[in-house]
């Protein structure tokens, strides 16, 4: 007789995590309301480009998924300090952030770990970076060149990242007005450069404050997932009600920058459902 692994849900409705707002040790989805759809995003590493992408474009539609009664729910890869500091830069809501500082969740839900090439005579972390260079080269990480690139040449089926007369600060660089991307053709898409912009802003970020942000280098690697399930539904078994959430739809990361399967506009799965 085969054993059946435990379902996502399962799994995350029983995951016990430090909340970034007051530190408590809780169930990661102990507040959300039964009436409520659940997007859940198992985030990598706080300092990481995916994680900070993730969060811009959360806050980005954060109206839209208020008014469809979305809650959301993000676990991600390091210490109180870091989701502080993600936090604060990112503005995702402390109250939804939940850390788990050594990858246990993304382990049980077999999430890829990245590349885990080990070189002797090197460290844990040492090993680590060796393997996260590999991984934005593409070795490993299928599509992130690509992504990459359409940083830079802009994308016409994506929407306009920068408002004209938003303020952009990339450190040491000059500050620039959002309108100066109308001169790499126009409005109301995704520009070339926008979006290398605000990676490139991220960077700066987490360099900056690195060490709050990836305190534990050994977890640079590990991909995260998205999860989206539907309102609490009650089932009959052997007469007795049981509560449950349908998975309406799921994304393992394969690599860096991957954390979308629509990377032109990573929410857009979403319409299919709200």
């Amino acid at each position: 007789m085969s054993i059946l692994s435990p379902s996502p849900y399962d799994l995350l409705q029983t995951s016990q995590h430090q909340r970034v707002s007051d530190g408590q040790m809780l169930l990661l989805l102990e507040d959300c309301e039964p009436e409520q759809r659940l997007l859940v995003l198992v985030w990598s590493q706080l300092g990481d480009f995916d994680s900070l992408e993730y969060a811009w474009w959360i806050q980005r539609d954060r109206d839209r998924l208020a008014a469809a009664n979305v809650a959301v729910r993000a676990v991600g890869i390091g210490d109180r300090g870091s989701g502080q500091a993600f936090c604060r830069y990112t503005g995702f809501p402390e109250t939804s952030l939940y850390l788990d500082p050594t990858a246990i969740l993304h382990r049980n839900l077999g999430l890829y770990a990245g590349l885990t090439v080990k070189l002797p005579g090197l460290s844990i972390g040492q090993n680590a970076w060796v393997n996260l260079m590999l991984m934005c080269a593409g070795i490993g990480s299928p599509g992130t060149l690509a992504e990459v690139f359409r940083g830079y040449r802009g994308d016409r089926n994506a929407p306009q990242l920068i408002a004209d007369d938003e303020m952009i600060v990339t450190k040491p660089l000059p500050a620039i007005k959002g309108s100066l991307f109308k001169l790499a053709g126009g409005s109301g898409f995704q520009r070339p450069f926008e979006l290398a912009t605000l990676r490139l802003r991220n960077m700066a970020e987490v360099l900056e404050r690195w060490k709050a942000y990836v305190p534990d280098p050994a977890y640079m690697t590990q991909r995260g997932a998205t999860f989206l399930f539907d309102r609490i539904a009650l089932s009959s078994i052997d007469g007795e009600d049981e509560a449950g959430r349908a998975l309406l739809y799921e994304h393992r990361d394969r690599g860096i920058l991957g954390f979308a399967e629509y990377p032109n506009d990573p929410l857009s799965f979403l319409d299919r459902f709200i």
